[in-house]
This record gives structure tokens, C-alpha cells and sequence, in this order.
């Protein structure tokens, strides 16, 4: 099954970080991303730019209006994500886990992914062929 593990955090916080601080959080998640790919169950990985960068087009308005910004105001913000492909929930969780652990703050929201091209994932070998 495949699941998105959305990353949300207070964006200002993570900004304020030092560039040695950021270095040391994209370290500690790059050993559970290289866990994740050794294993097979790791999609592609984004970090988003900051919201500073958005732009929204919202579509309740004739015409639909363009607006910089994200869509929402809210105290954090979404700033990356990773798609995994799993056995289920507890799996995806074990990673939200993982990747919490490796990351101070904020909050991973999971959510199964209803379609994807599998062109995406890496392909999986079965064990047998492993060598």
C-alpha cells in the first residue's frame, strides 16, 4: 500500500534553524531515508520551498483568482512529504516514527495514496532474486 507521510512544522522555527542545525536534521533523516531505500519501500522524497515562494489559485471566486501565499494561514505549515510503499498503517507509522525521531517538532500526517504510477517507486526484487 502505498502512503503519503505529510510534513507539517512551524515554517519561521525551521527557517530560523543555523545552517548547521538544518545540516544535522537532513543527516539524522537522510540515515532513515537510506534505511527506507536499502529496503525498498522508499518513494520520491520532496522538501518544499517556503511558503513565501506559494502561490495559490483559488477556485471558489469567478474567475478563479491568483494569490501569493499558501492557501491557508495556519500556525504550521506543510514543508515536504514522502511516499512509501508498505504492508499497511503500522508500517507507515514505524516511519512517521522514525522520521520524528530524527526531526524535533512538528507533525507527520499519513494518508494512503489512492493512485500512483508505479513507474515512480523503485522496483522491488523479491527476496529470492536478492543476492
Amino acid at each position: 500500500m502505498l502512503y503519503a507521510i505529510l510534513c507539517y512544522h512551524d515554517e519561521a522555527a525551521v527557517c530560523a534553524w543555523s545552517r548547521e542545525q538544518d545540516e544535522a536534521v537532513m543527516a539524522r533523516l537522510g540515515a532513515v531515508q537510506e534505511r527506507l531505500a536499502a529496503d525498498g519501500t522508499l518513494g520520491p522524497v520532496v522538501r518544499l520551498m517556503p511558503t513565501t515562494a506559494a502561490t495559490t489559485l483559488r477556485k471558489d471566486v469567478e474567475p478563479p483568482l491568483v494569490i501569493d501565499g499558501p492557501f491557508a494561514e495556519t500556525k504550521e505549515q506543510l514543508l515536504g512529504f514522502y511516499l512509501v510503499e508498505v504492508a499497511g498503517l503500522e508500517a507507515a507509522l514505524a516511519i512517521a516514527r522514525a522520521l520524528g525521531a530524527a526531526n524535533p517538532g512538528g507533525a507527520y500526517e499519513l494518508r494512503p495514496v489512492g493512485h500512483f504510477h508505479p513507474g515512480a517507486l523503485p522496483e522491488r526484487r523479491p527476496a529470492s532474486e536478492a543476492s
